[in-house]
Order: structure tokens, then sequence, then C-alpha cells
């Protein structure tokens, strides 16, 4: 079996980006997000031969995937890292105001979900690691094992919007002073038993895990490092999409694009004519959702909200 292979993976909203992004068959495009190829092979079908995709992962698996998948496609490059250099990696490459759009589809791939040996599915015991590159930084195992009470509580509260995120601290604390919280089963156990109040359809360890993926991976830090990037290396007219699954990636990506299209700031008592507001977006109609259709077939889409803009 090989690396694409290894997990399957459907590309949530695959059509309604497709669309959004407008894609013209010679333009310039970035997958900063690659995970398994799904919207970067949909996007290359609809280039000519003079067109360009650059893909962007931090996984090295999914990196591994790409170069696999389009190793005879001379329109694709791919760059291990994070789209929090995204304006590196097009400055690099002589694109900045160059590119037609950018995708961000936000979140954890399904190959990730479902390999346990990754850590970030509290339905599959595995080691608990949570990184997105398990070569760079602390997992999720070393972070646990060192962080503060209130740390925890912090991260629980801002990341998962946990509110029993005391609780839960307290018995983590007190499971770690007997032995090391080394698996996500481990971890999902003692959530689950400091929990009071499981909402109904939600396994209680799912705020937790979020909380703890997006702190180790800094989702929300690269989300709001990326955003103004974006603009920089769009051409006129050129369209930014963005898949959030959860609110508080879509209220970054709601506000970018709410400010942006709103332009400059003035005091409110300044009287100011629209031509002088220099707004560098427009949204492009309203937040897509996934269709009864997909939903059936692809229940991961359920919490899927596309956002598109395009620049002015």
């Amino acid at each position: 079996m090989n690396a694409a292979e290894a997990y399957t993976h459907r590309p949530v909203l695959l059509a309604e980006v497709l669309e959004g992004l407008s894609i013209r068959p010679s333009g310039i495009y970035v997958d900063a997000t690659f995970g398994r190829g799904g919207h970067a092979r949909a996007i290359l079908q609809r280039l000519d031969a003079h067109g360009l995709l650059l893909a962007v992962d931090k996984d090295p698996e999914a990196v591994a995937a790409a170069r696999e998948m389009f190793a005879d496609d001379a329109r694709f490059f791919i760059e291990q890292g994070t789209f929090a250099m995204l304006e590196y990696y097009v400055q690099e490459r002589g694109w900045k105001g160059r590119v037609d759009g950018v995708l961000l589809d936000l979140g954890v791939s399904s190959p990730q979900l479902d390999d346990p040996q990754r850590g970030f599915s509290f339905r599959r015991d595995g080691p608990l690691d949570m990184r997105m590159n398990p070569q760079v930084g602390m997992s999720a195992a070393q972070w646990l094992a060192s962080a503060k009470e209130t740390e925890i509580i912090s991260v629980l509260r801002l990341y998962g919007e946990e509110r029993y995120a005391p609780r839960i601290a307290r018995a983590l604390i007190a499971a770690r002073n007997e032995s090391m919280i080394t698996t996500t089963g481990q971890l999902a156990t003692i959530v689950a038993a400091a929990n009071p109040a499981w909402e109904p359809g939600k396994d209680p360890a799912t705020r937790t895990f979020q909380a703890i993926r997006i702190y180790i991976n800094r989702e929300l830090e690269d989300v709001e490092v990326c955003l103004p990037q974006v603009l920089d290396a769009l051409a006129p007219n050129g369209r930014l999409a963005v898949i959030s699954f959860h609110s508080l990636e879509d209220r970054i990506v709601k506000r970018f694009i709410r400010e942006e299209a709103r332009g400059d700031h003035f005091p409110a008592h300044v009287p100011v004519l629209a031509t002088a507001l220099q707004p560098r977006l427009r949204s492009i109609g309203k937040a897509r959702y996934a269709s009864t259709e997909e939903l059936s077939a692809n229940p991961r889409a359920r919490s899927a909200v596309l956002r598109i803009a395009e620049k002015i």
C-alpha cells in the first residue's frame, strides 16, 4: 500500500470550492493545506499546460503522498511547511501579486484522524502525539507532562471552549502524578470521568482533544498570520477560499473578510467618502455548507463552513 492509498480521504465541499475559486485554465493557484490531494487533483484537472499549482503541508506523510501522486506533473510543486509561510513560498517563485486563487482547508485530514499512531483521535487508542509534523515541536504527551494546571485550564477554555476546564485540568494533574499520560485512550478516559455533563451525541473528550491539538500545532495563530499574506499573494480578482471546521477558525476568517471588505478605519465622527476607504476584498456570496448528499457520503463534512472572497 503506498502513501497515497494508506488512508482514504474525501475532499470536503469540492464542487463549491471549485466554483468559488473560479479557476482560470492558465492561472496560478495555491492549495495551502494539501492533505491527501483531493482538492489539488481537481484543480489540476481544470488547468491547462500553462497553469501552475503550489501545494503546502506540514505533514511529511502528506508531502510524500503529493510527490508520489504528481511526480510526473510539471505544473505541480509541493513544500513541506506551514501556510503561515505563504508569503515566502510565493515570493520564492516570483508569484507575488500574480496568484489567481488560494485554498485553505483547515483542521485535520481523514488520514491523520484514522491513523491511531498520529494520536489525533479519541476513538482509536494510540500514542498521544497530535503533531501535524511529528518531527517538530512538543507532542501532546510531553506538553501534558509538564504544563501547569492554570495553563491547561487556559488552553481548554480558549481553544476548546470547554466549560469544565478546571475539573478536567485537575483530573489530568492527578492522573499524571500517578503515571505519565502517553496514549489517546488514557486521555479520553480521564476526561470522560472528569466531565459531569456529557453532551448528547458528542464524546466528552471532543473539546479537550480539539483544544490540545490546536494549541500543539499553533493552528489559530497560523491562520491569523496567513490571511494578510494571501492579500499580497493574490492578483486583482484573485480568489480566497477557506474551509473552517469549528467556530474559532470561522470567526477569524469571517472577521478578516469583513474588515478587509470595509477598508481603512477612520474615527466614527470623521466624514469619509466610500472611495477613500480602499477596501481590498469583496465577499463572494454567503457561507456555504455541505449538502445533504455530501453529508450522507461524508459525515465529517457536517461542521465544514466555506467562505469565499475576491481581491479588489
